[in-house]
């Protein structure tokens, strides 16, 4: 599934993140950086990704 969000967001960044987040302050923060470039939207995009499907370190 990662795989393909990774896919969407480069794409459509906010497609990935809302996929991975939901709407939330990062899904609207990545519809506002796409609009002011598309670059920012995706460097924030998988950012978020890659932030939120990392695995937790053991107690």
């Amino acid at each position: 599934m990662t795989i393909i969000r990774l896919i969407l967001t480069i794409l459509l960044p906010p497609v990935g993140v809302f996929l991975t987040v939901g709407i939330g302050l990062h899904f609207w923060l990545n519809i506002l950086l796409t609009i002011c470039g598309y670059i920012p939207g995706i460097v924030h995009g998988v950012w978020v990704i890659a932030r939120k499907t990392a695995p937790k370190p053991a107690a």
